[in-house]
């Protein structure tokens, strides 16, 4: 954030490009959520970057911190907010940035004790809006020295934390397929493997399948190696 608009422009087309980059590429969610902070942080120039997502399995929901480039790991973990707690459930829930100039003296922010040991003063949050409008989460950036975030600062790190949004919707969504593509090529395989035994020891569906469970807890296999085992020595 302390560059000219020039720059900070290009730095700010530079993290989108990089996101968007990750959007196709084939990372992890967790591998996705470390280089959206590390990109954020090192384009705008703030010394801490930390990611927040709402997670709706639980209930009432809460925001969880779920990567930071610059902070022990043991800080960043099970560490939840509810939605009506801290900064971070503030802008979620509100769903508009919110800056402070001094974290130290403002009552919602709680994290007073980390922000002194690692001498913070300024941050911004703004919301991760992803697709339908949907506020996923919340991204935050802070800085050692006071300084005031510009309108220019906000709409810049808004556009990231919406791309960001879209990039973390899309590789949980592929995530999700590719479970379900295993779970699929799992129930495909055991029921061939079932049609081999019911053909081979004239077993019913049940009693095959059963032969199949007991096997894999005996072998401590999956269910699906003890399938595969199946099929594969029905083809010699």
């Amino acid at each position: 954030m302390h560059k000219s608009n020039q720059q900070s422009y290009d730095h700010y087309i530079k993290a989108l490009m990089d996101i968007s980059q990750a959007i196709t590429s084939d990372l992890f969610l967790e591998d996705l959520l470390k280089l959206i902070v590390m990109v954020t942080a090192k384009v705008t120039g703030v010394d801490i970057c930390s990611l927040w997502l709402i997670d709706d399995n639980c209930h009432p929901p809460l925001i969880r911190l779920r990567a930071t480039q610059s902070l022990e790991p043991a800080y960043i973990k099970d560490r939840a907010l509810r939605l009506d707690e801290g900064v971070v459930g503030y802008v979620a829930s509100t769903q508009r940035p919110y800056v402070i100039e001094n974290v130290l003296q403002n009552e919602r922010f709680k994290e007073k004790e980390m922000a002194r040991k690692l001498g913070l003063v300024s941050m911004v949050g703004v919301p991760m809006q992803g697709r339908e409008d949907r506020i996923i989460g919340v991204l935050n950036c802070f800085t050692g020295a006071p300084h005031r975030f510009s309108a220019t600062d906000i709409n810049m790190l808004t556009a990231v934390a919406g791309q960001a949004a879209i990039a973390i919707h899309n590789t949980d969504l592929i995530i999700k397929t590719r479970i379900i593509e295993r779970e699929l090529q799992t129930r495909k395989q055991i029921e061939r493997a079932k049609e081999i035994l019911m053909d081979r020891r004239k077993m019913s569906g049940e009693e095959a399948y059963r032969w199949i469970q007991k096997r894999s807890m005996d072998s401590r296999k999956s269910m699906q190696d003890v399938a595969e085992a199946i099929i594969l020595s029905d083809e010699w």
